[in-house]
């Protein structure tokens, strides 16, 4: 039985009296018998922080929508902000407070608790590391914001129309608690407990973020202090690996090892995970469903797929004619990752969900405005719904801590192969890859993605390749957003993501064995009545699908209407640098606070 954390709900416990009418910040009114009789002991302390845990879970399996990894039909901020004129009018998310407002609540009160000073140092560490998680998020969006470290009473109106603070002063507050968290938050047995790792992961996470996107964005006049950052990243991440335990999950076996750490119903003591999710049927179920396979809302895209190497180490698309491979064809002596994460020829289907070819080898469900691709990664192919309710997910991966080593050391240009061995080459080892070695050929694809990397750092070569490496490695995972926005690469965006080629109308195989599964036929043609249909080698009926392009009555849009990749979106729109790596703040908070200025050319 997984030791599984309980979170309680303060509301029932604690009456929220009525507070201020303030349309700028929101409010977290402070309780009625918070400070006199709440924050005594260690277990209130500890139910309180409890109710501050908000990490991520299966959700993060569709966070690439709308990047290069994968297109969707839903809608996003980003994808409405390309093919509009966004303003503070428009975007009007974000600018809300009130977790913070709870945790500095927190912070205000807990040395209230007669318990020894090491563990006041533990629960201000934790609350700190929260509000530190509260802040990169406002920075991230926002860069300069208003810093509070403490509630604000209600008749301080300096600080409530207070203007923004300066991105470096609020980043500077955020290292700081993140440092004080990391000394002083203590080792804690209880599956998804936050403690000293945790922290550590936390901070090596956003000392790269940070210091890449100063390195990278000029805008901001930030650039000089971007190797504070990056040395930063590089220490704590190496603390981690000398010193936190952690190991790749590696049996041996190339072909399920990866793939195991996103369906697995017991991630509990494995040894790459520093931070999951826990839930347990009946006691705390997952919430997973089937979202990210099939024709959904989101499907990876053909960029993604082609940047996974071959099994001899070179480039995909150093291959002759890669642009017009068949799907059967894609998936020969690649990255044993690419069938951890695609749907591959040959997969068999067992959870069936809603697709109506039921169960067994599973023949690509195609559609419009999806690209033919098919999501494994974080798909449980079961029928068992205990399975579901107990599925574990993997927060932080040891895996990220490597290739957050590797990039700060690449981008310092203080790479060794050694350290190559201890990290790239641990994750390529993992999947049964090739090593990576220092000097590596220059694929002129992945240059092609990242322009601006040659006036970075001495150590471009081997960069190119481990952001191919993070690309992979955390495919599908919900980082490709924050990789785009901190490399200065949202231009990437605009490119509208493709799907499976076909070079003509005409009947193809699609399960890899020879014998062919669906027929292509004109848009303007109609398909057969089910006794009309022909038939495949095993006397089975082909699936039929009307070809097209945008705009006119058809199953599936091809490029060029009969041929081509299939299209998943007419006009992606254009990414504004620097404007969009940034968002306003919404205009009824400025009318409110008109100290509240707009940066980055925004109204």
């Amino acid at each position: 039985m997984k030791n599984i954390i309980k979170l309680f709900t303060l509301t029932g416990l604690i009456f929220l009296a009525s507070g201020c009418n303030d349309a700028f910040l929101d409010r977290f009114p402070e309780t009625s018998i918070g400070k006199e009789n709440f924050f005594k002991s260690e277990e209130d302390l500890a139910m309180y922080v409890y109710n501050l845990y908000n990490f991520p879970g299966f959700e993060q399996y569709v966070g690439d929508a709308a990047t290069d990894n994968a297109t969707t039909t839903g809608s996003t901020e980003l994808k409405t902000m390309m093919v509009s004129s966004p303003s503070s009018a428009t975007i009007n998310g974000g600018w809300n407070w009130e977790n913070l407002r709870t945790i500095n609540f927190f912070l205000d009160n807990f040395g209230n608790a007669d318990i020894s000073e090491t563990l006041l140092n533990h629960y201000e560490g934790l609350g700190r590391f929260f509000r530190a998680q509260f802040y990169i998020a406002k920075v991230k969006r926002y860069s300069d914001v208003p810093w509070y470290e403490t509630v604000i009473e209600t008749d301080d109106e300096e600080a409530m129309y207070k203007a923004r603070d300066p991105r470096d002063f609020v980043v500077g507050k955020i290292m700081a608690d993140l440092e004080f968290a990391a000394a002083n938050v203590m080792a804690d047995g209880r599956s998804g407990a936050v403690n000293t790792w945790v922290v550590k992961a936390y901070l090596a996470r956003y000392a790269l973020y940070e210091g890449t996107f100063r390195k990278y964005h000029a805008e901001l006049g930030l650039e000089g202090t971007a190797n504070d950052f990056l040395n930063t990243a590089a220490n704590t991440a190496k603390d981690i690996m000398d010193n936190g335990g952690f190991a790749l999950q590696n049996t041996g076996n190339p072909d399920a090892d990866y793939a195991s750490l996103f369906n697995s119903t017991n991630l509990e003591g494995n040894s790459e995970v520093i931070l999951a999710t826990f839930s347990e049927t009946d006691q705390l179920n997952s919430g997973w469903w089937s979202y990210m396979f099939g024709n959904y809302e989101v499907s990876p895209s053909k960029d993604l797929l082609q940047s996974y190497l071959q099994t001899d180490g070179s480039p995909y698309t150093n291959q002759a004619g890669y642009q017009t491979r068949l799907f059967t064809e894609e998936f020969v002596d690649r990255d044993p990752r690419l069938s951890q994460t695609y749907a591959y020829p040959g997969f068999e289907l067992i959870h069936t969900s809603t697709y109506s070819q039921g169960g067994g080898t599973y023949i690509q469900q195609l559609a419009k405005s999806f690209s033919g691709y098919h999501q494994l990664k974080g798909f449980v192919n079961s029928t068992d719904q205990s399975v579901f309710n107990s599925l574990d997910f993997p927060v932080l991966r040891f895996a990220e801590t490597l290739l957050i080593y590797a990039e700060a050391k690449a981008e310092l240009a203080q790479l060794t192969q050694g350290d190559l061995d201890m990290t790239i080459n641990q994750l390529r080892d993992r999947a049964g890859m090739p090593a990576l070695t220092m000097g590596p050929v220059v694929d002129p694809v992945q240059e092609g993605r990242y322009p601006n990397i040659k006036s970075g750092t001495s150590q471009w070569a081997e960069l190119l390749e481990i952001r191919r490496e993070r690309r992979v490695e955390l495919a599908l995972e919900g980082y490709r957003t924050d990789d785009l926005m901190r490399w200065y690469a949202g231009k990437l965006i605009e490119q509208e993501p493709e799907g499976i080629y076909f070079p003509d109308l005409g009947k193809y195989d699609l399960t890899g064995d020879g014998i062919e599964d669906i027929i292509l036929i004109d848009y303007t043609a109609s398909i057969p009545l089910p006794e009309d249909k022909a038939l495949n080698a095993l006397g089975v009926p082909l699936v039929y699908y009307r070809a097209g392009t945008f705009g006119q009555d058809a199953s599936i849009f091809l490029k060029n209407g009969n041929s081509g990749t299939l299209q998943t979106v007419e006009e992606r729109g254009a990414f504004e640098e620097p404007k969009y790596y940034y968002r306003p703040i919404p205009q009824t908070h400025v009318t409110v606070n008109p100290n509240l200025n707009q940066i980055f050319g925004w109204d």
